[in-house]
């Protein structure tokens, strides 16, 4: 049977099916246009409210440059507010790496217009390439007017080229501030990346690099301003726009006298050595100096290759803040400090001791500095002549556990509450210590080598002075040296008043009664100086060397010669003024470059300065002039003796020197010294001991 089919008819297709086709779709594209149109009319409201200031800062900045102005720096000044540190107007030129073009032309651009010298196009080149490209490399600096205008009306044809209207850091007093204050710099490619702040890569901006200038950033550094001018398309200068101005930092006031700073520096002429001196009624530093040293000025302009390795490579350590971070057996300037202690444990001081030049200890014979020895002596008598006979044997009975808390109540071994972070503190070793740090009990010999000064005990010129201080005002007075932070009110310390008299006594007879400090008799009407002596062995000395005789220190070099230190009071009946004065292997060599006589010419300073300063006038061209003729004469003798490197290398800027307090050259200078002390202190067996040889006052005059 077949299957019926049936033929689908076609549809039909009328004019209102047409008419809702169209419609629709109609409908469909109208929906879609008005999406397209809101979606527009949202991102144009985007834009125009949401986006507008960000669109507008970047069409400004096609018409408008801003450049940040680095900011001024607070000053530092003195206590009468004389300025240490402060801020000159400086006109440079930098290169930004990045944004250089066309070097050879720019550079003789820069060449001819600067009148740039071959040596410094040579620093110059090597500069370049060895900075990071975002590092501003300093072209000139302290420009005069038409110079920098003759730069800045160039701009166009210089890309890259950014000079600078400003301030530069500027120190008066030059090298006699140098481990005061530190000194400013550029900031390092690390310094930038670990902050990404931008002022740290604007060309004239430096931030503390060592020292006061460091540690007292926050306070100093202030707010940096803007500078906006309208450029065309090319770059080319328009107009100035509106600035905004930058913000001062704030000024740091010190406890320095600016003044006894510089003559304490000159005063201490050709030695390696530092000097400290602490106003009793309240334990402000008057003077905190370091010698010899860097001029700041010099490295914050940025110092050549040749300079860095100059002042690395010479054996009096310019880079160490000695005063902090110097460590140094104190010799027989703890000798008062042991009196008090022998007084305090009831020692009488009537009691004696006959010296007769050595004294036998078991199997060892120890030696007293006078080999005819003193005879019967009593404290202060044994203090003035600073007989080491006495001390041995008072201290042998007592044993120097009892002497070390006095030590450090008096401030050895102590840290003190300053804006610096290269303190050292030193050693006030005891029975405890020596078990802790070596293993190994505290013998006889020990005892008798801290008894004057040597051995394990080490301190730091800072603490030689506070010393000083607390001995003359019986008080336990804390060294400041910020004026708004004075330790004001110190307590008194548990000595009793007859104990302190007889050392102040002691003291003054170790500088007017006939003692080894005579040197430093101040010659002042109604003003004298009490104080004590001290020289500290730094080497072993041989057997064979003690029976043919010991050599002195003029026939030794300089890095073997003894230390020799001061450290008193004056007036001596009404302290007012306390100093320590060490000098690292001084010797006792020269007479008028001696501690004594440092010492009473820098308190004489502060009672008479006319007197003061005519008898530096007087010595100071003997020892080759003032400090900045000295430092000059040295640079040209360490130029000729390199020879001639390569300007390029010898004129570079030293981009990675570290700071000067923790320079590999302090560093390895600081580690040699304490090596050498405990590896005298660890031979300490009979017939090699520094006590054995009594040598700690040989040389005084």
């Amino acid at each position: 049977m077949k299957r019926a089919t049936f033929a689908q008819s076609p549809r039909m297709v009328t004019e209102a099916s047409q008419s809702y086709s169209f419609s629709r779709r109609a409908i469909l594209l109208g929906g879609l246009q008005g999406a397209v149109g809101v979606a527009l009319a949202g991102r144009m409201a985007w834009l125009a409210i949401a986006e507008n200031a960000r669109y507008s800062s970047l069409s400004e900045s096609n018409r408008v440059n801003m450049t940040l102005v680095p900011p001024r720096r607070g000053w530092i000044v003195d206590r009468h507010g004389v300025p240490i540190a402060n801020n000159r107007t400086d006109f440079r030129v930098d290169i930004i790496p990045d944004r250089l073009e066309n070097k050879g032309h720019v550079l003789g651009l820069l060449r001819d217009i600067l009148k740039l010298p071959p040596e410094e196009m040579d620093r110059l080149v090597a500069d370049l390439e060895h900075a990071a490209g975002f590092q501003p490399v300093q072209v000139a600096e302290n420009l005069d007017w038409e110079r920098f205008a003759a730069v800045s009306v160039r701009l166009p044809e210089l890309p890259g080229v950014a000079p600078t209207r400003g301030f530069s850091r500027s120190y008066p007093a030059g090298a006699a501030v140098a481990h005061l204050t530190g000194y400013v710099g550029a900031a390092s490619a690390e310094q930038y990346k670990q902050t990404r702040d931008p002022l740290m890569v604007t060309p004239g901006f430096k931030l503390g690099k060592d020292g006061l200038e460091k540690t007292l950033e926050s306070t100093l550094r202030g707010v940096a301003g803007q500078k906006r001018v309208e450029v065309t398309a090319r770059g080319k200068l328009v107009a100035e726009l509106a600035t905004k101005p930058d913000q001062p930092g704030t000024n740091a006031r010190l406890t320095i006298d600016a003044g006894l700073q510089e003559y304490a520096a000159r005063r201490l002429g050709t030695q390696s050595g530092s000097v400290v001196v602490i106003d009793v009624a309240t334990g402000e530093m008057l003077a905190m100096v370091s010698m010899p040293a860097y001029d700041p000025n010099t490295f914050s302009d940025g110092i050549s290759h040749l300079e860095w390795k100059m002042l690395s490579d010479n054996d009096h350590v310019p880079l160490m803040n000695k005063v902090l971070q110097g460590l140094y057996p104190p010799g027989s300037t703890v000798k008062p400090m042991n009196g008090l202690a022998l007084l305090g444990a009831g020692v009488p001081a009537s009691d004696r001791v006959v010296c007769t030049g050595a004294l036998r200890v078991g199997t060892g014979i120890f030696h007293c500095h006078k080999k005819s020895g003193h005879g019967a002596l009593d404290l202060k008598n044994a203090i003035m002549q600073s007989c080491d006979i006495y001390f041995y044997e008072m201290i042998r009975r007592l044993g120097y556990d009892h002497v070390a808390p006095v030590a450090r109540r008096l401030g050895l071994g102590q840290k003190f509450d300053l804006p610096f972070n290269s303190q050292r503190y030193g050693t006030v070793p005891d029975t405890a210590w020596k078990l802790r740090r070596y293993k190994q009990p505290w013998t006889v010999p020990d005892s008798l080598n801290a008894s004057i000064g040597q051995g394990y005990v080490l301190t730091n010129p800072l603490q030689l002075a506070v010393m000083a201080s607390r001995l003359a005002s019986g008080r336990a007075l804390q060294p400041s040296i910020l004026a708004d932070h004075v330790h004001a009110d110190a307590p008194a310390l548990p000595i009793q008043p007859d104990h302190l008299q007889t050392i102040h006594e002691a003291m003054w007879g170790v500088v007017n009664g006939g003692g080894t400090g005579g040197a430093a008799r101040m010659l002042i009407p109604g003003v004298q100086l009490a104080g004590k002596t001290g020289t500290a062995q730094v080497r072993r000395i041989t057997m064979a060397e003690r029976a043919g005789g010991v050599l002195k220190n003029g026939a030794l070099p300089f890095k073997m010669r003894d230390h020799a230190l001061f450290q008193g009071f004056a007036p001596h009946d009404k302290p007012r003024y306390a100093i320590g004065v060490v000098l690292e292997h001084g010797g006792h060599t020269v007479r008028n470059l001696d501690t004594p006589a440092i010492a009473r010419d820098i308190m004489t300073y502060l009672f008479d300065r006319d007197r003061a300063l005519a008898s530096l006038a007087e010595a100071e061209p003997t020892w080759g002039g003032d400090i900045k003729t000295r430092m000059a004469a040295e640079t040209a003798v360490y130029r000729a003796a390199a020879g001639a490197p390569p300007l390029a290398v010898g004129a570079q800027t030293e981009l990675n020197a570290t700071a000067p307090t923790d320079a590999p050259a302090v560093r390895a200078a600081s580690a040699a010294d304490v090596a050498a002390a405990e590896d005298l202190a660890n031979s300490a067996a009979p017939g090699n001991t520094v006590a054995e040889d009594g040598t700690t006052e040989r040389d005084v005059p």
